[in-house]
């Protein structure tokens, strides 16, 4: 059957809605923190040349002003920090891209910032099987007790998918990658590195 060069395919949330509102909701209160953060160091350059140049201060009234100042303005800055941060947590989704004998990961946060992950040629691909089947286990045992790489924000498939794995070699280790694609992107894999990779059971 012919088929075409290109094909692609993303593993959404199943809760992405829920999931956009939350990472909304995080980035804006870290643009506050970070605000609050900026508007309190500028005015506290002001505050702690005044009490530097108060001559009735004591060097350790000082101190303490200057520590406190700066400490508060760094836990604003951090607390905003953890909160940019935790942000990439939600609403993340992943790409699936086959095109020349080979298939490209890329993570996606929030449907708009991609990061990418790894490329599997099918020369590399040794193994193609379904997660539910006792062959993944074995493919796990040949990782050596190093995990495998998860891209798919869902613990079950969404519907008309199913997760599949893939154990590919690179340039320093054996890698299982596991995927939730619908049968279309499976059929290329399976067409791409040959019928006897895959494991049905």
């Amino acid at each position: 059957m012919q088929r075409d060069k290109l094909y692609e395919e993303s593993a959404v949330s199943t809760r992405s809605k829920s999931e956009s509102k939350i990472y909304t909701t995080f980035f804006v209160v870290a643009m506050i923190f970070f605000v609050i953060a900026a508007i309190l160091l500028f005015f506290s350059f002001n505050d702690i040349v005044g009490v530097v140049n108060n001559e009735k201060a004591t060097t350790l009234d000082k101190a303490l002003f200057i520590v406190m100042r700066i400490g508060l303005v760094l836990a604003l800055a951090l607390i905003g920090l953890l909160f940019f941060l935790l942000k990439n947590r939600f609403n993340v989704s992943y790409d699936y891209i086959y095109v020349d004998d080979e298939v490209r990961f890329t993570k996606v946060f929030n449907g708009r910032r991609r990061k990418y992950i790894a490329t599997v040629t099918m020369d590399n691909l040794l193994r193609i099987g379904y997660c539910e089947k006792p062959s993944y286990q074995n493919a796990l045992r040949e990782l050596r007790g190093k995990k495998p790489k998860i891209l798919t924000p869902n613990k079950t498939p969404a519907e008309d998918k199913m997760m599949i794995y893939l154990l590919a070699n690179t340039s320093l280790e054996r890698r299982v990658y596991v995927l939730e694609c619908r049968k279309e992107m499976l059929e290329y894999l399976v067409l791409a590195a040959g019928i006897n990779k895959l494991e049905r059971e």
